[in-house]
């Protein structure tokens, strides 16, 4: 077997083969290529990689190259997790956010906008390059916005078959476990609990928590409106705990408490990015050690926690036909009948080689949909804007967003967006007049 990681300089890079050493005697690898266009930060997580894998009797080859086509050919499954701009770009978004107001993250609202805009032509890229030296390969998604790639995935190679991993549900069935142990003291294995939870990536509302088949979430929603009680400064109000009957993806602060977030971010810097860049510099000098060969704790700083578990038995799940359920980003196909069936959602499904099926699912109270419905159109829109170079697409996007501008200034944040990213956003070259960067006074609320 032969997997290519494309983003393989990333520094979670040691994370997910550290889950492929950890499964070896379930995955026949043999072959693991590692591709960046960084090829300075290749060489550095790459060359970490290499010692890793032969202080464990190198089981398998770990090939790095700057060649994506080289690294694709052949391969069984490809996993992306690029960040096109890198770490700067990000930044950017941030910045470019708090500039005029918004709430800057890099997978919600503005933030999410411009970083879709930048890596979906990239993955569509890859996308067409699988058809042609890997047609048989899975694409594993981890790259962010992760629900609005596989949703222009979907929409514009659907041939090629794809999924979109994230480790929040994870680390929420890992946090719920937890709970239940405190409350009843029983201790679950992960794998043998399944997490009902059902939206968009990053915008879900837990649900359920089955053991074998009986139904926990009582418990688990007990205990959690319990945890938050005793907060200070409470995660969720109970009473709209009590109410849903729901625990929501810690993503919806971003919607229900705004206020809060943009408070936060008068306070920058650092961003969450430059924070980030700071962590990567310290990992990368610890890479670079030519004596270690095991994980550095400054890892578990970096974010994205389980990602080498979601990844990697996701992969087990598919290749040895196990019939598991995961929390995935796919196209519903109509396990949710009251929906349209080509969106893409988080959810769970169970995968085997027959593939992934999503699993049946009623569909979110009123509260819930109304967000989703409006969130997914201003995917569908993203999703063209950038797949098409359409402007007037990402326009409708931004003022469709509920975390987007008022309407009088969302041509001003538009052509901030296309200005600061523009060098990588090729797809409007030749449909727009390169934009200005404008500039923008201090938002009143700030």
């Amino acid at each position: 077997m032969k997997i290519a990681v494309i983003g393989g300089g990333s520094t979670y890079t040691p994370e997910l083969v550290k889950g492929f050493l950890e499964r070896t005697a379930q995955l026949p690898l043999r072959e693991l290529w590692l591709m960046d266009v960084d090829q300075h930060r290749l060489a550095i997580v790459g060359g970490f990689v290499q010692r890793m894998v032969e202080a464990q009797g190198h089981p398998f080859r770990v090939v790095l190259t700057t060649d994506r086509r080289e690294a694709l050919a052949g391969a069984a499954y490809v996993c992306t997790q690029l960040r096109v701009g890198q770490m700067e770009a990000r930044r950017q978004d941030e910045y470019l956010a708090r500039r005029h107001g918004l709430i800057g993250q890099e997978t919600t609202g503005v933030g999410g906008l411009a970083k879709a805009l930048r890596t979906i032509p990239v993955i569509l890229d890859i996308a067409r390059e699988m058809k042609a030296v890997a047609p048989d390969a899975w694409l594993i998604n981890f790259t962010n916005p992760a629900g609005l790639i596989v949703e222009a995935l979907n929409r514009y190679i659907p041939e090629v078959r794809a999924v979109g991993v994230c480790n929040v549900p994870y680390t929420a069935k890992i946090q719920f476990l937890a709970l239940l142990k405190e409350s009843t003291g029983r201790e679950i294995a992960p794998g043998q609990a399944e997490l009902k939870t059902l939206g968009l990536n990053h915008l879900t509302w837990h649900y359920g928590l089955a053991i074998e088949g009986e139904d926990f979430w009582p418990y688990v929603l007990r205990a959690f409106i319990q945890k938050v009680r005793g907060q200070e400064h409470p995660e969720w109000e109970p009473r709209y705990l009590e109410s849903t009957r729901m625990i929501p993806n810690y993503y919806l602060h971003y919607y229900y408490h705004t206020d809060e977030k943009l408070h936060e971010q008068v306070h920058w810097p650092p961003s969450r990015a430059e924070q980030v860049m700071q962590i990567e510099t310290q990992l990368l000098k610890q890479y670079a050690d030519p004596t270690r060969v095991d994980l550095p704790p400054d890892l578990m700083r970096r974010g994205g926690a389980y990602y080498s578990t979601v990844a990697t038995q996701l992969i087990s799940a598919h290749y040895n036909n196990l019939g598991e359920v995961h929390v995935v980003n796919v196209p519903h196909r109509g396990a949710v009948k009251e929906w349209d069936a080509q969106w893409v959602l988080e959810l769970p499904a169970r995968i085997s080689r027959q593939g992934i099926e999503p699993l049946p699912a009623q569909p979110l109270p009123p509260f819930a949909f109304g967000l989703v419905t409006t969130v997914k159109a201003y995917e569908i829109l993203t999703v063209r804007a950038a797949a098409e170079g359409d402007v007037e697409a990402a326009y409708q996007a931004l003022i469709t967003h509920p975390l987007g501008p008022r309407l009088n200034r969302a041509e001003a944040v538009l052509e901030d967006i296309l200005a600061t990213n523009w060098p990588f956003l090729l797809q409007f070259h030749g449909r727009v007049t390169p934009p200005k960067r404008v500039s923008v006074a201090p938002d009143r609320d700030q």
